[in-house]
């Protein structure tokens, strides 16, 4: 079978990721869940002639273990990874809707439309892999684009949606590319006059000081992490620092942060559906207060009672998308809350 076929197939089952590896049925996750497909596994050459064909740059095979791209194909765009394994070669294949979600498309809460009227701050969309966090902020760069006449740069990697500019001015750069890294590209964008600076990842030291510079001098910054909380990514920040300079850092996020949003996926209502349940912490005085005094445990309590200003728990957020019918009455509530835990 080969690779376009499975895309296809992909297509028509609403499936989100397609795997393919040398020696192993193909598989699509189709609803959070993987689907072994009664296929044959894909011969490595149609792998390796997939990538030859879709790569924008020669590929040196005997040197390269792992690589990414982005590729548009029918009416979506592809988020592919390509990796060495015992067997042979192996595709992680991400589709990513060709249209760019809108924050009424996605459910978010008000607060956002909010946070991307902001001319200045960091606001970070956290959470693992697979968990949305790439088209949560696709959202709020096209409502930004929408609404605001202001110049966006994007640092990706890969690029994975690409914007029509509308009121605003779009660049898009790709780390390996356009740029060799995050952190290079983010300084660089210092000098190109950007409103608007979106970080695919916050990957390392440097990235994150940039970042949080960027956000101190007058421009707003969107970025990603991985981690399970919103308390959780602002200790992760601090942390990659070394011990003498993470006092200056608590200073610079306490005064930088505006929002942090982790979010999971979870099954809708809608067959084959998944949707974003959120814990979102606004930035406020008493927050900064906190981040500035090292208590970041005291974090949960202030989401918790923040309501008012657009803050929510996770508990709270799934509790209202059951009444309102897009998960399930008798969704695993509980397990769910474990697993954000990492319990």
């Amino acid at each position: 079978m080969q690779i376009t076929q499975l895309l296809d197939l992909a297509l028509e089952k609403n499936a989100s990721d397609v795997h393919v590896g040398t020696g192993s049925v193909p598989a699509l996750r189709i609803g959070g869940n993987v689907v072994k497909l009664e296929q044959p596994p894909v011969p490595e050459a149609e792998i390796i002639s997939f990538l030859e064909k879709y790569s924008s740059t020669p590929i040196q095979w005997q040197n390269t273990r792992e690589m990414d791209l982005a590729i548009s194909y029918r009416t979506v765009r592809l988020r592919v990874h390509a990796f060495r394994t015992y067997q042979g070669w192996a595709l992680a294949i991400r589709l990513l809707s060709g249209q760019i979600p809108t924050l009424q498309h996605l459910n978010l809460p008000p607060i956002f439309k909010k946070i991307t009227t902001a001319r200045q701050g960091l606001v970070i969309i956290t959470g693992p892999t697979g968990s949305g966090k790439s088209t949560t902020l696709a959202a709020m760069i096209e409502e930004i684009n929408r609404t605001r006449p202001v110049n966006i740069i994007t640092i990706e990697d890969p690029i994975e949606y690409v914007y029509e500019p509308k009121m605003a001015l779009i660049q898009q750069r790709e780390v390996q590319t356009h740029t060799d890294s995050f952190a290079r590209a983010l300084r660089a964008a210092l000098r190109e006059d950007p409103d608007v600076i979106l970080v695919g990842e916050m990957r390392d030291l440097e990235t994150i000081r940039a970042a949080l510079e960027a956000a101190e001098t007058g421009h707003l910054v969107l970025s990603t992490l991985h981690t399970n909380s919103a308390a959780e990514t602002i200790d992760r920040i601090i942390q990659v620092f070394p011990d003498y300079q993470q006092q200056q850092i608590r200073m610079m996020l306490a005064d930088a942060l505006l929002a942090v949003v982790a979010q999971r996926l979870v099954p809708a209502s809608v067959p084959l559906g998944r949707v974003a349940v959120q814990e979102i912490l606004v930035v406020n005085t008493a927050v900064r207060n906190l981040i500035r005094e090292n208590k970041t445990f005291q974090i949960p309590s202030i989401i918790q009672t923040g309501s008012g200003l657009g803050m929510q728990t996770f508990q709270q957020h799934l509790q209202r998308i059951r009444q309102q019918g897009i998960v399930s009455m008798e969704f695993n509530t509980e397990a769910v809350l474990g697993l954000m835990q990492g319990v």
